[in-house]
């Protein structure tokens, strides 16, 4: 299964409140905090909401 490695690299201020939340959806908490998360739809949706505040690495396992 594919996994998505998502680290938080730009800070949320001065963004809309739903990206702020989508941050948070993502289980990130912290700048500079990555996470991994299953690779699906609804995932990757919340990933191009955000691309501008984050790095995505997708991982094989």
């Amino acid at each position: 299964m594919t996994k998505l490695k998502i680290k938080w690299t730009k800070s949320s201020i001065g963004y809309p409140k739903d990206q702020k939340a989508t941050i948070q959806a993502l289980g990130l908490r912290r700048l500079n905090q990555t996470v991994e998360q299953l690779d699906t739809p609804a995932v990757r949706g919340m990933v191009t909401k955000v691309r501008h505040l984050v790095q995505v690495e997708a991982i094989e396992e």
